[in-house]
């Protein structure tokens, strides 16, 4: 996947994290970039009280889009 993950990014989980117990699809947030292609996710319910943060890989997101692509 070539797409670019930013600050502020709506990401979806592409694997199963058990020790998280977090799962393939769960949506959260980055909210730092920890190195080239390593971002720091955080994870909320939906009174916005976060539930796990968690270092990822760019090829374990993916980002959501609300918008239709432009060509």
């Amino acid at each position: 996947m070539n797409t670019v993950i930013k600050l502020y990014d709506e990401v979806a989980l592409l694997e199963d994290i058990p020790k998280q117990n977090l799962l393939r699809g769960q949506v959260g947030t980055v909210v730092e970039e920890l190195a080239p292609n390593v971002f720091e996710v955080e994870f909320s319910d939906a009174q916005g009280h976060t539930y796990a943060m968690r270092p990822l890989r760019a090829e374990q997101l993916m980002v959501l889009r609300y918008e239709p692509a432009t060509p």
